[in-house]
């Protein structure tokens, strides 16, 4: 049994989440109702799956730092327990309704969790939908916990626990849950936080318990006609570009401060209100960085690419997690930029962008890097370094001949 005492079990996570995506798919089907659409899901998983490969890097630095806060700055030294867990969910659940109020209010922190709110569908791959930006900025709200003196160890868990219950409020496939309503967020109260329409606007940010909201003021039934509902955002994003979903409100803000004259204007531009950046300023750089494509493949095959690459990388990332800890860090950095430069290239393609070509290089670059280490040969080397200069002189006629068999069209 040894040999599994290192495995990263927490790579189940991905799996599990998928079978109720799936799931959640398959019940949509069956209540006759189209939910999913096929861009909007790739580009939703593809941003989890970014988040979920950083998290690796990063979920060890945020334990140390509640940790240190813990040892040096904690005002109680708080033990596990059922009051101890009790008072930390309810501390934990109090602290997510302000940081995900405040992520709404204040562009500083709206710029990390936009992303969340940018797809046009409402189901399960719509969770998916979180940035390493937004867990940096969720940190620095949750450091109050260790402050108050519960421990590194509890906090961790209870953030894992706490993290699973907002997965499944986002679906449009369970309705009302009678006498549940009054004390937790359910599907129908999420629904409405996800809703565009002018009246749900800014409304129902809690977490698990939706007492929050109605303690604070912020809370909206969901009108019995749930069709009438709106997802997205309130000027749509029109874009599966996974550079330009991570980026763009952090462009249009850095443009908006940089216009701005006076050092106390910019300030307030940064922690102002999103209502007050003007619309026109995504116009200019979407003009000037998002060219729109007259391309537009919708078949089989073209569908069938992308998914591929989707199942591929998911794959690729459930093994990476699970053997984590047996992965050079060589490996686990080339691994990383493939993964990336694939959810890049995945956005690129739903964009019909002709660059894709040049991403499919440098993956293809990062695999022969991968193997590097193990050609230990003359002959391997000569062959590496064969299929290099092959593929210069014939660059041109492969771009054209690979464009035309994605896209069907050049």
């Amino acid at each position: 049994m040894e040999e599994f005492t290192n495995l990263n079990w927490m790579a189940l996570a991905v799996p599990f989440f998928l079978f109720f995506m799936g799931l959640e798919y398959l019940v949509s089907k069956w209540q006759k109702r189209d939910y999913f659409r096929f861009n909007n899901s790739v580009a939703n998983i593809s941003v989890g799956i970014a988040e979920r490969l950083l998290d690796t890097f990063t979920v060890g630095v945020f334990y140390f730092f509640y940790d240190y806060i813990h040892r040096n700055y904690a005002l109680y030294d708080l033990k596990p327990g059922v009051l101890g867990w009790v008072a930390l969910f309810l501390a934990t659940d109090f602290v997510w309704y302000w940081y995900h109020r405040l992520a709404h209010e204040i562009n500083l922190f709206w710029s990390a969790h936009v992303v969340h709110h940018q797809s046009e569908d409402f189901n399960y791959t719509t969770s998916a939908r979180i940035t390493v930006f937004q867990a940096l900025i969720r940190t620095g709200f949750w450091s109050i916990l260790p402050f108050i003196g519960f421990p590194a160890g509890m906090i961790s868990t209870m953030l894992i626990l706490h993290g699973l219950y907002p997965f499944f409020i986002h679906t449009r496939t369970i309705g009302k849950l009678g006498w549940l309503e009054y004390i937790f967020v359910t599907p129908s109260h999420h629904r409405v936080h996800h809703a565009s329409n002018p009246e749900y606007l800014d409304k129902n940010y809690g977490d698990v318990l939706i007492i929050w909201d109605k303690l604070f003021g912020t809370f909206v039934e969901e009108k019995e006609d749930a069709q009438e509902l709106v997802y997205g955002l309130t000027k749509p994003l029109e874009s599966h570009s996974f550079l330009w979903q991570q980026f763009h409100f952090l462009m249009e803000l850095a443009a908006t401060v940089r216009q701005t004259p006076g050092f106390v204007a910019k300030i307030k531009v940064l922690f102002g209100r999103p209502d007050d950046i003007d619309p026109e300023v995504r116009d200019h750089l979407e003009r000037r960085f998002l060219s729109r494509s007259s391309v537009h493949a919708t078949s089989r095959r073209f569908r069938g690419y992308v998914l591929g690459q989707l199942i591929g990388i998911l794959t690729i990332l459930f093994v990476f997690l699970l053997l984590e800890n047996y992965v050079s860090v060589y490996h686990q950095v080339l691994l990383s930029l493939f993964i990336l430069i694939t959810l890049v290239n995945c956005g690129a393609l739903l964009e019909q962008r002709q660059w894709v070509f040049y991403l499919e290089v440098t993956r293809v670059t990062l695999l022969i890097l991968m193997t590097l280490p193990y050609l230990h040969n003359p002959v391997s080397l000569s062959a590496f370094l064969i299929g290099f200069l092959l593929l210069w002189v014939y660059f041109s006629n492969l771009q054209k001949r690979y464009l035309q068999l994605v896209y069907g069209t050049v």
